[in-house]
């Protein structure tokens, strides 16, 4: 059997050197990372755990694209540039002929977004966990957040939404899985929004959830028009409400510049509805159930 310092040798090295604003990255007690001049640091956290956010039939590629994916999203919803990550894999001993391809399917999208790995740590569990701490960088001040929608703003969303819901079924097609296992963090419309955009979230607990979650913080209601939510194929209006794990961005955008940003979105998006005053949701068919909750 492999140690733990092979194992931890041969993932770090799929994700090459440090470089850039990381100057001392995986093999030391911690890294070293310098900030650009002028920009404030933007960390998350997430865990995706064996059984609650991915099953034995998912592969090894697909595990590791996801777990650094939405950890990316969330820095794609507060507007930033990713730097870097550190991650934390607790697995038994089943799962460690499996480590090389969570490490390719994370190493590809870390090349394709530009992030580095900086460190981690590797332990035994009875299941397979992976626990991302992502870091990324937006110019003083510029930094999106949830709280700052406005009257008259209209609501967007980026892609279709339902698809990852939809990609559960046991009979969705390999395209409807993709969905779900391999989401795509829209990062180049999180920095595009910097400046445009009054407010932002990304989509993971559904539409209708993470829109409550954006009105609450900013105190304002909304008016959704249902007939124009982009439902992915294979999924049904519930699915894109309530269905969860789509990470797209839902923005509060004021009229006059959306123009702008669908310009440099590099991705589509949709007009939902529109920023009111009051509290709540209107437009909804019916009473929907709550999005996904761990502890309900």
């Amino acid at each position: 059997m492999r140690s733990e310092f092979e194992l931890i040798d041969d993932f770090v090295r799929r994700f090459g050197r440090a470089r850039g604003e990381l100057l001392l990255g995986a093999g030391d007690d911690a890294a070293l990372l310098r900030p650009g001049r002028g920009e404030e640091l933007v960390l998350t956290v997430d865990a995706l755990v064996e059984g609650v956010h991915f099953t034995r039939d998912f592969t090894p590629e697909e595990v590791g694209h996801k777990a650094l994916a939405v950890n990316l999203s969330d820095l794609a919803a507060m507007g930033a540039r990713p730097v870097a990550f550190l991650c934390a894999l607790a697995f038994p001993p089943g799962w460690t002929p499996k480590l090389p391809g969570i490490a390719r399917g994370m190493s590809k999208l870390a090349r394709g977004c530009g992030v580095q790995l900086a460190g981690g740590n590797m332990t035994r569990a009875r299941q397979l966990s992976i626990t991302i701490t992502a870091i990324g960088a937006v110019p003083r001040g510029q930094a999106l957040q949830r709280d700052g929608a406005r009257v008259g703003d209209l609501l967007v969303v980026s892609g279709e939404l339902g698809g990852a819901a939809a990609g559960l079924g046991r009979s969705a097609s390999p395209q409807v899985r993709r969905r779900q296992r391999r989401p795509t963090p829209r990062l180049g419309l999180g920095m595009a929004a910097r400046g445009l955009a009054h407010a932002a979230i990304d989509i993971s607990d559904g539409l209708a959830a993470d829109l409550g979650h954006l009105l609450g913080a900013s105190g304002v209601g909304a008016h959704l028009q249902p007939e124009q939510i982009p439902i992915a194929p294979g999924a049904a209006l519930k699915d894109a409400l309530t269905g969860g794990e789509d990470y797209e961005l839902l923005l509060a955008v004021p009229p006059r510049k959306l123009p702008a940003l669908a310009r440099l979105a590099g991705c589509p998006l949709t007009q939902i509805g529109a920023v009111v005053r009051g509290r709540g949701i209107s437009g909804l068919p019916g009473k929907l159930p709550r999005g996904f909750q761990h502890f309900r």
